[in-house]
């Protein structure tokens, strides 16, 4: 293995899932899934405010349901989205938190959360939320290995268009993280497999076609990948942003709320408690179908102080979701035909994601391969990790495969707007990537003299019902007739699926070019600067939250451990003023801890510890010597 520089090691993969996130590092010539400070492989990507702190993971989720509208999922369905988009009005109506419009210019509006945190009103952008997530990612990586995380690679879905990859690499900027690389899901995944194969089977000599299923809580990829010696290529790539286990969930929780309507004359849609709690038990039951035939639902005082008791079967649930089930096997034959392979042709089919468990998803696909076997080597929840890793070990050199090369390629079509308001495809789907490609356009007047470019990515034929992704303008264009002036466009597209456009006059110097790093959806370099020092703030007020509840916890240990010694007081040759003054102390101790159950600053509970000691060990003292061994020395419990 090669040396770990502190330059280059620790460098992590995490997977920034829709509604569990994962982490995983190379060391030792392996991979490691990182465990929380919980213990667990996986961590809910669910954030919570309250009137003292921030909660991450597990503490978050655990209080959604008597905290509601300030606690936040499924971030990562609004990232790099405009408000106006039809998927995310959707999904307002159903999220307990509250989602407005922020106006970012020229007509556009990006969605902003707004909860209550501390008595105050903040609002977070959908990447401020996605870095805090990464933050905890890389807070758990440190404890884990020991030493300061600032490299990783991080995943996305594969039809992630050009805006939700950046927003995805400014969250981590915003967290701290250097994200060496952007890579897709279903691709990491296929390097998880792969190595798998290659670490228990020897090197693979034959090149395999691997078709990667990744159903995760919120979205749905498939790729095809072709696996040889040291090489990963991606051949297609198809799916949906906009597709998973939520969508399971959304579809319990309507069909519960209208058996409560029914059953009891409520209605209780517009009651974001109830319908977090309806919520969660659904998810649970969705789990526990995967496995049992039939589940039971059972909330006490659901609504309107009424319990709701029921039950689920496999069936019902298979039936109220059958159309998204049909729906996951369109991008499979979309991507076959993109690849132009057979289905016979596929050797192995990998799932990944934590909803490939459904029976009825698993039945479908091997149905659709003709009763093919599923490959079920890998975890569905830690492969996307697991690849992560290895590509950034690869990329730090601190992986002994020199030779692995990673081809993958762009999801979605590139191309310029025409006068007639068609897409001019420059770049097709599924082109490997790095590439450099190019077309020839003309004037379409008579004597321009400046033309512009508007750069579009999308699969309608009407460019604008596409992506606008930017524009380059040339002018100082000699006039002349129709058609005459002519244009090379080039597009480039890097390793990190970064787009230039260029266009330049044919047989001129005349040029100009546009880096597509930056839209009207996109932020800022100053509001992400902003947003990096509030990251900062937010983590300084977590931690001196944390300091104060281990300060707190001390004295109220203290104060158990000194209560314990004054029965002891009774029997001995100690001043009774003094045990009076104790006593004393000791009840003001408690009734100031019982006022200040809301914790404060850790300097206050010290200062409270220094004056109780003050009083308490000089008589503490004098006991031991009167009474011997009676009255062992109280040692104070140091929390983590």
């Amino acid at each position: 293995m090669a040396s770990k520089s502190a330059e280059n090691w620790p460098a992590i993969g995490i997977d920034l899932g829709t509604t569990y996130s994962c982490a995983a590092v190379w060391q030792d010539d392996r991979v490691e899934i990182i465990t929380n400070d919980l213990g667990n492989r996986t961590t809910p990507s669910c954030i919570a405010f309250t009137q003292t702190q921030r909660l991450i993971g597990e503490a978050a989720m655990n209080q959604a349901s008597i905290n509601p509208t300030n606690t936040i999922f499924d971030a990562k369905r609004l990232i790099g989205r405009k408000f106006n988009d039809q998927v995310v009005q959707d999904d307002i109506k159903l999220w307990p938190f509250t989602v407005i419009p922020l106006d970012v210019g020229n007509g556009n509006k990006k969605p902003v959360i707004v909860v209550n945190y501390k008595d105050e009103e903040k609002q977070f952008s959908p990447e401020e939320i996605s870095s805090m997530i990464l933050s905890k990612m890389k807070d758990i990586a440190t404890a884990y290995l020991g030493t300061e995380v600032k490299n990783a690679v991080v995943t996305v879905p594969v039809y992630f268009n050009n805006a939700q990859r950046q927003a995805t690499k400014d969250a981590g900027t915003i967290a701290g993280l250097n994200v060496l690389r952007i890579i897709n899901e279903p691709t990491a995944a296929a390097i998880a497999y792969g190595l798998d194969k290659k670490l228990t089977s020897g090197d693979i000599e034959a090149v395999k076609n691997v078709l990667v299923f990744d159903l995760g809580g919120g979205t749905f990829d498939v790729s095809l990948v072709a696996i040889g010696k040291d090489a990963f290529e991606v051949k297609a790539v198809s799916g949906d942003t906009h597709l998973g286990g939520g969508d399971f969930d959304k579809r319990m929780v309507n069909y519960f709320i209208a058996e409560f309507e029914r059953k009891h004359n409520k209605n209780m849609s517009d009651n974001p408690r109830a319908l977090g709690r309806l919520r969660a038990a659904c998810e649970r039951a969705k789990r526990n179908l995967s496995s049992t035939p039939e589940t039971s639902i059972d909330i006490d005082c659901l609504f309107d102080g009424i319990d709701f008791s029921t039950t689920i079967t496999r069936a019902r649930f298979e039936k109220m979701n059958m159309d998204l089930f049909q729906k996951c096997l369109e991008p499979i034959d979309r991507c076959l035909k993109d690849a132009k392979i057979e289905k016979s042709e596929v050797h192995e089919i990998v799932l990944v994601g934590g909803s490939s468990r459904t029976p009825m998803v698993r039945r479908l696909v091997q149905d659709f391969f003709k009763a093919k076997e599923l490959c079920q080597g890998i975890n569905p929840d830690e492969a996307v990790a697991y690849g992560a890793a290895c590509h950034a070990a690869v990329l730090t050199g601190t992986m002994g495969m020199k030779n692995h090369v990673l081809v993958d390629v762009t999801p979605l079509s590139l191309g310029i707007r025409l006068y007639s308001g068609e897409m001019k495809v420059v770049v097709p789907r599924n082109t490997a990537i790095p590439t450099k490609m190019s077309k020839v356009l003309e004037t379409a007047f008579e004597n321009q003299t400046s033309v512009s470019f508007a750069v579009f990515e999308g699969e309608r034929s009407i460019a604008n019902e596409n992506h606008f992704l930017g524009q380059i303008i040339l002018q100082g264009i000699p006039p002349a007739p129709k058609g005459v002036p002519k244009f090379d466009i080039w597009f480039e597209i890097d390793a990190d699926g970064i787009l230039t456009v260029s266009a330049q006059e044919v047989g001129t110097i005349n040029k100009n070019q546009i880096t597509i790093t930056n839209h009207s959806a996109r932020l800022t370099k100053e509001e992400i600067k902003k947003m990096v020092k509030e990251a900062q703030k937010y983590k300084a007020h977590d931690e001196a939250f944390k300091k104060a509840v281990v300060a707190k916890n001390n004295l109220e240990n203290y104060v158990y451990e000194v209560k314990k010694k004054v029965r002891v007081l009774n029997g001995t040759n100690i001043d009774s003023r003094e045990k009076r003054k104790l006593g004393d102390v000791i009840e003001q101790t408690e009734q100031w801890l019982d006022w200040n159950n809301v914790c404060g600053e850790a300097k206050m509970f010290d200062k409270k510890m220094q004056v109780l000691k003050k009083i308490s060990e000089p008589l503490l003292k004098k006991m031991r010597k009167s009474n011997g061994k009676s009255c062992p020395k109280i040692e104070l419990l140091e929390l983590d």
